[in-house]
C-alpha cells in the first residue's frame, strides 16, 4: 500500500497560564474551546467537515470526561464527530497528531484536529488511602452502634489532601520525582548549576524576544474569561528582565543543599490548550489550503524511567538517521524544556561518543547542537509545561518557526514521564 503525504496546515494555542496557587479561569475543555474556536473560523471548509478529533490531555476532570468529545460538541462540530482522548504523559498533545498522521497515511481519514488540553490549576486533591478506608467503612455502617464503632478510627490527617499533581509528577516505579531525574542527568553529565541558569535565562530572553516581536500572533490566540471580565493575551510566565543574579539565589528545589534544579531553570506549571489541523493531499487540494509543513515521520522509545529526561535523544537519533538525515542537516529543534539540565543532558549525550556508541549504537558522537538551531524562541522554562499540551505546542510552533525562518526540515521532540521519548519529523511545502 502506498503511504499518502501528511501536511500541517494550520493550527493555534491559547496562551499559557502559570498556576498561582489555586485553579485557574478555565478548565481543559475551556482552554481547547478559547483557541479552537478562531482556528475553525478562520478555516475555508464547514467544521463538520473533520473526520476525527483528538484530544491529549492527562489530568481529566470529573466533570470533563473524555474531553476530546466535550471540546468538539461544545466547538459545534457536530453529533456525529467521532472524538477521543489520549493520554501518554508528556508525550500526549504529539501523540494526538501522531495517531492522526498514521491514519490519513494509511487512508482512512482526510482532515482530523488534533489538539492538546491541560489545567494543572485544576488538579485534583485526592484523599491518602487511609481516609479513603475509613470513609468506605462508615458508609458501609449499619445501625448507631456500627457508626460509633467506626467514628473512632478518624483521624486528623484524613482531612488533609494528597496534591495530586505531587503524585502525577513522581515515577511511580523509581519513586524518583522528576526533577530528581534531572539531577540523575545533570550528575551523569557534569551540568552545573549555573549553565543551568544561564539556559533558562535565555529561554525567557527568547521568549520576551518573540512576543515583542510579534512572532507568536498567529500562533497564540485570546482567551476571554467572561465570569472575571478578563482577556488573556500572551503567555504570563516569561521574564524578560531575568538575571543570573536573581536565579542564583534560588534553592534547589528537589535534591537539597547542591542539587542543580531550581524552579528558575525549570519548566512552569500552567495551564494551555493547543491544536492542529492534518490534511491529506486530497482534503489539502479539495479546500484550496495553505500548508505550514509535511508530516515526515514519528519515533516513540522507551527507556529507564530514572533517566527519562534522556527520551529526546534516543527518539529524535534513530529518526534522523532513517530518513538520511545528520544533527546539522535538521535546519530547526524544538525539545521540550522540562528541566534546564535534561536539555544540556541531551545535548551532552548527542555530542558523547562513549554513550552514542554504547546507547545509541553510532560509530562515532551525533553532534553537537547549534543553540541557535534550537528552541529558538524560548520553551517550556519561560512558557510553561501544560503537560498534555506541550508536545502539541512544540510541534505547531517548530511549523510556524521552520516557515518564518525559510528551515527545510525541523524535529519537535520530547521526554515524557515513565520513561519514554517521541519525536516528529516535518519538511517544508513549496
Amino acid at each position: 500500500m502506498t503511504e499518502r503525504p501528511v501536511y500541517l496546515v494550520d493550527g493555534a494555542r491559547t496562551p499559557f497560564l502559570k498556576a498561582r496557587g489555586g485553579p485557574g479561569p478555565f478548565t481543559p475543555v475551556d482552554l481547547a474551546v478559547q483557541c479552537g474556536r478562531p482556528l475553525l473560523m478562520r478555516q475555508p471548509f464547514d467544521k463538520t467537515a473533520f473526520d476525527l478529533v483528538i484530544l491529549g490531555c492527562v489530568n481529566v476532570i470529573a466533570d470533563e470526561m473524555n474531553p476530546a468529545r466535550v471540546a468538539a460538541l461544545r466547538l459545534g462540530m457536530g453529533e456525529q464527530m467521532v472524538a477521543f482522548t489520549t493520554q501518554i504523559n508528556c508525550g500526549s498533545g504529539m501523540q494526538s497528531i501522531d495517531t492522526a498522521f498514521r491514519y490519513i497515511r494509511e487512508g482512512t481519514h482526510d482532515l482530523v484536529l488534533a489538539g492538546g488540553a491541560e489545567a494543572l490549576s485544576h488538579a485534583p486533591l485526592v484523599l491518602r488511602q487511609s481516609a479513603v478506608e475509613w470513609f468506605g467503612e462508615m458508609n458501609g455502617a449499619k445501625g448507631p452502634v456500627e457508626q460509633a464503632r467506626a467514628m473512632t478510627g478518624l483521624r486528623p490527617e484524613f482531612f488533609k489532601p494528597v496534591i495530586g499533581l505531587e503524585r502525577g509528577l513522581t515515577d511511580p516505579i523509581t519513586s524518583l520525582n522528576m526533577g530528581q531525574t534531572a539531577e540523575v542527568l545533570a550528575h551523569r553529565f557534569g551540568i552545573e548549576r549555573e549553565t543551568a541558569d544561564a539556559y533558562a535565562m535565555d529561554s525567557h530572553h527568547r521568549l520576551a524576544h518573540a512576543q515583542k516581536e510579534g512572532w507568536l500572533a498567529d500562533e497564540v490566540m485570546t482567551a476571554f474569561d467572561s465570569d472575571e471580565g478578563r482577556a488573556y493575551d500572551h503567555d504570563d510566565g516569561v521574564r524578560p528582565d531575568n538575571n543570573m543574579t536573581s536565579l542564583a539565589k534560588l534553592s534547589p528545589a528537589f535534591e537539597k543543599p547542591y542539587g542543580k534544579v531550581t524552579p528558575g531553570n525549570s519548566s512552569q506549571i500552567t495551564d494551555g490548550a493547543s491544536w492542529v489541523i492534518v490534511a491529506s493531499e486530497a482534503a489539502v487540494e479539495e479546500h484550496d489550503l495553505k500548508p505550514l509543513a509535511r508530516i515526515v515521520d514519528s519515533e516513540w522509545a522507551g527507556l529507564d524511567p530514572s533517566v527519562m529526561g534522556l527520551g529526546p535523544v534516543l527518539s529524535a537519533t534513530p529518526l534522523v538517521t532513517r530518513n538520511g538525515l545528520d544533527l546539522d542537516s535538521v535546519g530547526l529543534w524544538e525539545l521540550n524544556e522540562a528541566f534546564a539540565a535534561q536539555v544540556l543532558s541531551c545535548i551532552a549525550a548527542w555530542d558523547d561518543p562513549g554513550f552514542c556508541r554504547d546507547v545509541l549504537g553510532l560509530d562515532q558522537a551525533f553532534g553537537l547542537i547549534d543553540r541557535d538551531r534550537l528552541n529558538v524562541d524560548g520553551g517550556a522554562i519561560s512558557l510553561g509545561h501544560p503537560v498534555g499540551t506541550s508536545g502539541n505546542r512544540i510541534v505547531l510552533h517548530l511549523a510556524n518557526a521552520m516557515k518564518r525562518r525559510g528551515a527545510g526540515t525541523g524535529v519537535a521532540t520530547e521526554c515524557i514521564g515513565g520513561g519514554l521519548g517521541g519525536a516528529m519529523l516535518l519538511e517544508a511545502v513549496a
